[in-house]
């Protein structure tokens, strides 16, 4: 378990102080903000299901995911801020004793999503739905109480003065004992470093060129989120991974923040 940010080398503290000789302005923020989800909206307009693959993964890094550990019985799992629902669809494929939900900001996802469950013959076990995790009850929208919730590189497309009020909703959807499962960006990941002057906000969060916004998280933040949540930590780290992209011949060092908060009163 890694519990200690990664040290940068001089160059990368030099690209990261660069980033703050050019701020986006408040005004630019608060747009940001307002047509977010319209934003959202055009990512998929332009992507559609072509830009994330299929998160095979995430059995092999999620102990919770684990088939030999589930129990013989019906498992319900809420994919939320679920894009095009590159993590529950291989679930669904691979078990048929789990009945999924998938919910996200972008109606267009969500259509993309409920196209792929019925053309796969799996919409009597998926529901897919447009809601904002801020800003809604969400177990209005489900009926059935969830044995796992997933965010996978979502809360980091949410404001941070948000951040408390998504995690309270989504607790609200677990069992006691339910858990949910936690992978986002951690601070001086490559992507981090790598966004030019105009593009930060604030305090690790910036703007891409599309107008998305994407966040860069610490373990004390995040433990200190889950307890205003409600929510007990069963395990966090900090995980290093090097990707190559095949099309510039470039390694890059990735870091993200794992973690399995538990829902226990």
């Amino acid at each position: 378990m890694n519990l200690v940010e990664i040290e940068l080398t001089e160059n990368e503290k030099e690209l990261l102080a660069k980033q703050d000789k050019r701020i986006i302005s408040s005004f630019e923020a608060t747009r940001l903000e307002k047509d977010a989800r319209k934003n959202w909206d055009k990512f998929y307009m332009r992507n559609t299901t072509n830009f994330f693959k299929d998160r095979h993964w995430t059995e092999r890094e999620f102990k919770e995911l684990n088939p030999l550990s589930w129990p013989d019985k019906k498992y319900t799992i809420c994919e939320s801020g679920c894009g095009v629902g590159n993590f529950i669809f291989p679930l669904l494929e691979e078990h048929s004793n789990i009945v999924g939900y998938a919910c996200d900001f972008s109606q267009r996802a969500v259509d993309f999503v409920a196209k792929r469950a019925e053309e796969q013959n799996l919409s009597d076990r998926l529901t897919a739905f447009q809601c904002d995790l801020t800003d809604i009850q969400l177990n209005e929208k489900i009926q059935s109480k969830c044995d796992l919730v997933t965010m996978i590189f979502v809360l980091s497309a949410i404001h941070p003065s948000k951040f408390a009020t998504a995690l309270k909703n989504l607790s609200s959807l677990l069992t006691i004992g339910g858990k949910l499962l936690f992978r986002d960006y951690a601070v001086n990941d490559h992507a981090m470093i790598r966004f030019k002057p105009g593009s930060k906000i604030a305090d690790r969060m910036y703007a891409r060129h599309d107008g998305t916004r994407s966040y860069f998280f610490n373990i004390e933040e995040m433990k200190e989120l889950a307890t205003e949540s409600g929510l007990e930590i069963e395990n966090i780290s900090y995980c290093e991974r090097m990707t190559v992209n095949k099309k510039e011949n470039v390694e890059a060092k990735r870091l993200f923040l794992q973690a399995t908060f538990v829902k226990r009163v």
